[in-house]
């Protein structure tokens, strides 16, 4: 697909994967709205989420480079908001060309002492947040027999390890979905795939998953990334929001590529 003056949704789009998946499509002439929850406020997993002040910046970056942006209040979790976002956007942008759910929270807990209202969470926003944004942007796209549907996954839906069983399960589950929905999507031209990030710099992983690493090696964060990096993976380097907008750019121009889940992780995993 030509991207071009195509339209796009990106959940979580303020920062980090988000923001590098935003920059990467208006590079390419999309107009985008940058989706968020202009909130300062604690996530899940204790880490600081977007403000409203990170909205804007991304937006305009995005406009710096002469494409058109808007920057949305919006939670993934509720209908209502999610309906009527679509709706402005359409109307102040165009018609929905991609959606990308990137929007997801993360929460590292012994299985055995995670609340319920804690798993809820991650999967009201990882999952929950996935299928509404789909049911709010299908309609259109198929009345249209055109579209792009690219969720966000991540690698730890492939593979398991201990801490992050429900965002892993969410995660595997985003997998899922995607299949099904690409074979269900795929009499109407649109394609439905997932992008599987490994491990990044993000606040995600600076402020919450890497955090208790560098206290145990009595390291500050940036170098128990790194290190954690060389342990685990074969290219030996971290992965970027950059990467991931480029593996969102090539499923977005790809005609004949549906039900995929990308792996963009350095050969973290490989399958």
């Amino acid at each position: 697909m030509e991207l071009k003056g195509k339209t796009a949704i990106v959940t979580g789009g303020a920062r980090g994967i988000g923001r590098g998946i935003a920059v990467a499509l208006a590079h390419q002439g999309v107009a985008v709205a940058v989706a968020d929850l202009y909130t300062p406020t604690l996530g899940t997993g204790g880490y600081t989420l977007s403000t409203e002040a990170d909205v804007q910046e991304t937006v305009e970056i995005l406009t710096s480079q002469g494409a058109k942006a808007i920057g949305v209040q919006v939670d993934v979790t509720q209908a209502d908001q999610i309906e009527a976002m679509v709706t402005s956007v359409s109307q102040k942008l165009g018609p929905i060309d991609i959606l990308c759910n990137n929007a997801g929270v993360v929460h590292f807990h012994a299985m055995a002492e995670m609340t319920e209202a804690d798993w809820d969470a991650i999967m009201d926003v990882n999952l929950k947040g996935v299928f509404l944004y789909c049911r709010a942007v299908l309609p259109d796209m198929m009345e249209r027999r055109q579209g792009r549907i690219i969720n966000t996954s991540s690698v730890a839906g492939k593979t398991g390890s201990s801490g992050p069983a429900a965002y892993a399960a969410s995660k595997s589950a985003v997998i899922g979905f995607t299949q099904s929905l690409a074979l269900e999507m795929a009499p109407y031209d649109i394609t439905v795939n997932a992008v599987c990030p490994g491990i990044l710099g993000t606040s995600m992983w600076l402020d919450h998953i890497i955090e208790k690493r560098s206290q145990d090696l009595d390291d500050d964060r940036e170098a128990a990334l790194q290190r954690f990096v060389a342990d685990r993976i074969p290219l030996g380097r971290p992965q970027t929001p950059e990467d991931i907008g480029q593996a969102v750019v090539c499923l977005a121009q790809a005609d004949n590529v549906t039900g995929i889940s990308l792996n963009v992780a350095g050969g973290l995993v490989m399958h």
